[in-house]
């Protein structure tokens, strides 16, 4: 069972309805005993780093994530959902990530039109199996105004272009993060779902 994360903040349904599309059973979970015997995770997000980590922490989601990345679980984060991986945000001030991944999420520079909103391509900079049969320059829809910036380069798994080379796909171990909607992305989005999905069956 791939579990959706319900934490008040994200694009649930559009996410599970992707999974669908693919043929894969994903469910929206609003607590986190539901995660216990679940065999890959989404974390989806929309909105305000600072209040999501207030929902997340607030029924005890923070502790439950981080014990199911330690226990191997193929883990996504998508969007704001992939900045919630990291140690912290400086979206309205200074705010504590989940701290999986090592890295800080920064507001792109004043001069360009924030958000960043429509499509954009994808450089991809290692292989992986999240972008099998992905090809460089695809293109993807973002939303954002904030970039994660991983102390680690060996993470980035592909970057984009918007003022400066952001970290568009990230994944260390078991743990992925997208920063565009893969949801929203077409063919290429539901094919990094498509691969998602393998990676938890050859985990389970």
């Amino acid at each position: 069972m791939i579990a959706i994360i319900d934490y008040g903040m994200g694009n649930l349904r559009s996410v599970q309805k992707a999974f669908e599309k693919i043929g894969v059973t994903a469910r929206i979970v609003p607590f986190p005993r539901d995660i216990e015997k679940a065999s890959g995770i989404v974390l989806p997000g929309v909105g305000a780093f600072g209040q999501a980590m207030e929902n997340l922490r607030a029924i005890g989601w923070d502790v439950a994530l981080r014990d199911a990345v330690k226990r191997g679980v193929p883990f996504i984060g998508i969007c704001l959902g992939m900045q919630l991986l990291f140690e912290s945000s400086e979206e309205m001030g200074q705010h504590e990530g989940l701290g999986i991944l090592r890295g800080e999420v920064k507001r792109f520079d004043g001069s360009l039109k924030v958000p960043q909103m429509g499509w954009n391509q994808m450089h991809i900079r290692q292989s992986s199996p999240l972008l099998r049969d992905v090809a460089e320059g695809s293109y993807a829809f973002f939303v954002h105004s904030y970039y994660c910036a991983p102390r680690d380069p060996s993470i980035v798994l592909a970057t984009t272009d918007y003022g400066i080379d952001f970290a568009s796909v990230v994944g260390s171990g078991n743990v992925f993060g997208a920063q565009f909607h893969p949801e929203k992305s077409q063919a290429v989005g539901l094919k990094m779902l498509e691969n998602f999905a393998e990676l938890v069956k050859r985990s389970a």
